[in-house]
């Protein structure tokens, strides 16, 4: 998962091999049968057990993890098929929209597998380990990077409105998009490389596994890696950005516009950083647990379980992203009326005469009003 620190979520903590020198409390729990792990930096003369912490992560996980996949799995392909069918990829918002939409489906796709690990051992092998691993990461790196992008089209079509028509093109938008998909593989690339399935103990594990003279470099530079993507350059961009998209909308004499484009604006920045402050928070802590004093067996108890809640908690932001990202906007409120009227009502409710009274000059009408490419810049 994201936490490939947590000795719960997928089974293993990031670890070298087992010995007295580690230096982490911690516990692998595969099965019921759990490695214990001793920490003489911590001077406990009792291995940390953490039972509880993976009784609760084995009930609670997987069906949190369903319910997260099927509800962001449904509202992604509603807005992967209503681009493709309705709005065509006709501008750089839309590519932008649709590439979020698969990243958020390639995150998605992998919760299922997810979800049987938190309760068993790991059963798919080592090729699917780093695939999968390296699918979740990809996606959710993806994400991270098109919400960027959203937000700095968005700032050009708002406060560079002259500038913005030549640069939004859409082979503008495609080129931007492959070259965040390849630095998304980049970023993703230690994931992939050090995560492996290996047996411990009598189970099997999908964790990542460091070199052991450089255990604590790499564990530092992927928490340090994972809070600077996730975290602090979309907060910088979005300060940045949102700044001067609030000043220009201020300025503007339609009241009704500025105060939904507002809303908009403080609810896609309030939702991501509500979503996802907390994991990065904890997994600083869970990492830095000796520089902030909390290099105990119950302090590391009570960061798993942190770590548990709060990463299903970001995960479940990638389900809001229709929501925030689309829904909200009228104009494509009314692409998933037509697309409903014409896909899905039509072809099972054949005698439903009033959902077959579809006039295309007045859907038309709706959708090439003068203010509507405005209108997705700033409200989507």
């Amino acid at each position: 998962m994201f936490d490939l620190y947590s000795s719960l979520t997928r089974g293993g903590e990031t670890s070298v091999p087992p010995t007295r020198d580690s230096g982490s409390c911690r516990m692998d729990f595969q099965g019921s049968i759990p490695t214990y792990i001793y920490d003489i930096d911590y001077g406990m003369s009792a291995p940390c057990q953490k039972i509880n912490v993976k009784q609760i992560a084995a009930q609670l996980l997987p069906p949190l993890y369903s319910l997260v996949f099927i509800f962001g799995f449904v509202g992604n392909m509603m807005v992967f098929l209503i681009l493709i069918s309705c709005k065509k990829l006709k501008s750089m918002t839309d590519i932008y929209l649709f590439n979020l939409a698969i990243s958020d489906l390639l995150f998605l796709l992998t919760l299922p597998f997810w979800a049987h690990y938190a309760a068993n051992e790991w059963i798919f092998g080592n090729i699917m380990c780093k695939v999968f691993t390296g699918i979740y990461h990809i996606g959710y790196f993806g994400g991270i990077f098109f919400i960027i992008l959203l937000t700095i089209d968005r700032y050009l079509a708002i406060v560079h409105a002259v500038f913005a028509l030549k640069v939004r093109t859409v082979n503008s938008g495609v080129i931007t998009s492959v070259v965040t998909w390849v630095v998304a593989v980049f970023a993703s690339l230690p994931e992939i490389i050090f995560t492996r399935s290996q047996k411990e103990g009598f189970h099997y594990t999908c964790s990542p596994h460091f070199p052991r003279t450089q255990y604590h470099f790499w564990k530092n530079f992927q928490t340090l890696k994972m809070v600077i993507l996730s975290l602090i350059l979309p907060l910088l961009v979005m300060v940045i950005c949102y700044s001067g998209i609030l000043h220009t909308l201020f300025r503007c004499r339609n009241e009704k516009k500025r105060h939904r484009a507002v809303r908009l604006i403080f609810a896609i920045m309030i939702v991501y950083f509500l979503f996802w402050t907390p994991y990065n928070i904890v997994l600083l802590l869970t990492t830095f647990q000796e520089v902030f004093g909390l290099n105990n067996c119950s302090s590391s108890n009570r960061l798993d379980q942190a770590m548990q809640a709060t990463e299903t908690l970001g995960m479940t932001h990638c389900c809001l992203n229709p929501v925030i990202y689309a829904f909200v906007g009228e104009k494509f409120r009314n692409y998933l009326s037509v697309f409903f009227r014409k896909h899905i009502v039509k072809r099972f409710c054949k005698r439903c005469s009033i959902f077959q009274q579809d006039n295309p000059d007045r859907v038309n009408s709706v959708y090439t009003r003068s203010t509507g490419e405005q209108e997705v810049s700033t409200g989507l």
